[in-house]
């Protein structure tokens, strides 16, 4: 029987699980520490109080699109990005950073125009995409860092 899952890398331990996909709602753990998995396949909005534990202590990948919405190209990448998250579950977290009402983390890094895309590894900003880049390129860059 050939069923599909997906690899989930423990936030805690950094242990890759394969989950099949029609498990993923039982609230899967991690078969090295049996710390829950967390299986991000959409964007989590995060907040200037949010930033350090969701993006700077996430163990792995994270794209943080830093946006407003009253940008057009804004949402001409909001699809994209949620294609981006769904197709690399487990192995990415994609977050939303809305510039407009948390300047503070938009100010320490420097976002000066939007849609800016920030990739960070294991808490370290490792690149930067600025402007409403297509889904090729911006999965080149992703390809880099997973």
């Amino acid at each position: 029987m050939n069923q599909e899952s997906v690899i989930i890398r423990c936030t805690k331990c950094g242990a890759k699980n394969r989950v099949p996909t029609n498990r993923l709602q039982d609230r899967p753990v991690c078969g090295k520490c049996k710390a829950p998995l967390i299986y991000y396949d959409r964007p989590v909005h995060v907040t200037d109080g949010t930033f350090q534990e969701e993006v700077l202590s996430f163990p792995g990948a994270v794209l943080v699109d830093c946006w407003a919405p009253w940008c057009g190209p804004c949402r001409m990448v909001a699809p994209i990005l949620d294609h981006l998250a769904s197709q690399y579950a487990g192995r990415l977290k994609v977050a939303k950073l809305n510039v407009d009402e948390n300047s503070l983390t938009a100010s320490k890094y420097g976002i000066q125009s939007i849609p800016t895309m920030l990739l960070f590894k294991n808490g370290n900003q490792v690149d930067r995409l600025v402007g409403a880049l297509p889904r090729e390129e911006i999965e080149r860059h992703l390809l880099q860092v997973l």
